[in-house]
């Protein structure tokens, strides 16, 4: 076993959910630049397409446009990809929304849409594509679920986003349930981001940026490539033999408060 093998996902196959932008498109990248076959999903189809044309200029990228807020939106999302792939290496479940307003102000709709998209959506699209993970996964070499979470699932966020923090806690422990039945020929685990320079970041950055990496231990916002490292890690052989974590890519954040 070398050093380049052990951290190769070459001809490997994944699904990103919400590759089209933000979390999802960095880690798509990272994935098509390092070999392999990457099918991205977002629920606007010409955004979509855009971005899988952009991205297949670098390698082998599809975009297979879903939404994925309910369950026949995963359903047929699976269906999709069955009729196309016989297996499948690597899914990551990204795909998410946010929501923020005072409480007082904080009503079904801030619970439902943030809900059905950040946990369910998780839940039913990995459930309906058990059975492509479990065609391509061993115990020697498990297929992967990545799941993404955030530091706000983790430590209590300063802005009222309410639905989306318990969202986010929800998927971390939605993650180590899932590894604990899926194994041992499947692995889930999830990334929980800081700052990234993301749409859904963007007005929050542009507005307290600099105290954010200013309060990091690490004194900056996340990178492209600090998000797409960690993926490449966990659906690799060197993360072959993790199941039921949760890793902070935060710059430290969550270690302050």
């Amino acid at each position: 076993m070398t050093t380049p093998s052990l951290f190769s996902i070459e001809n490997k196959t994944a699904l990103v959910t919400g590759g089209s932008r933000g979390i999802g498109k960095m880690i798509a990248t990272g994935f098509v630049e390092a070999g392999a076959k990457v099918y991205i999903s977002s629920r606007k189809a010409d955004v979509c397409e855009e971005v899988a044309a952009t991205l297949a200029e670098s390698g082998r990228c599809v975009s297979l446009p879903a939404d994925l807020s309910s369950e026949d939106g995963c359903r047929r999302l699976a269906e999709e990809l069955a009729a196309k792939e016989e297996r499948l290496d690597i899914l990551v479940n990204n795909a998410g929304a946010t929501w923020g307003a005072p409480i007082e102000q904080f009503d079904e709709a801030a619970w439902e849409r943030v809900l059905a998209l950040n946990v369910k959506g998780v839940f039913h699209l990995t459930k309906f594509l058990l059975p492509l993970l479990r065609a391509a996964g061993t115990r020697e070499e498990p297929a992967r679920v990545i799941n993404i979470g955030s530091i706000d699932g983790i430590h209590v966020p300063v802005l009222e986003t309410y639905s989306y923090s318990a969202s986010k806690a929800a998927v971390h422990q939605l993650t180590g349930h899932l590894a604990k039945r899926l194994a041992p020929n499947i692995t889930v685990n999830a990334i929980a981001p800081g700052p990234f320079e993301s749409k859904m970041m963007a007005a929050t950055l542009e507005s307290f940026g600099e105290q954010i990496a200013a309060a990091a231990p690490l004194k900056r916002i996340g990178r492209p490539d600090d998000v797409a490292g960690t993926a490449i890690f966990l659906a690799s052989r060197a993360g072959s033999y993790l199941t039921g974590a949760v890793i902070p890519v935060d710059g430290g954040i969550a270690t302050v408060g």
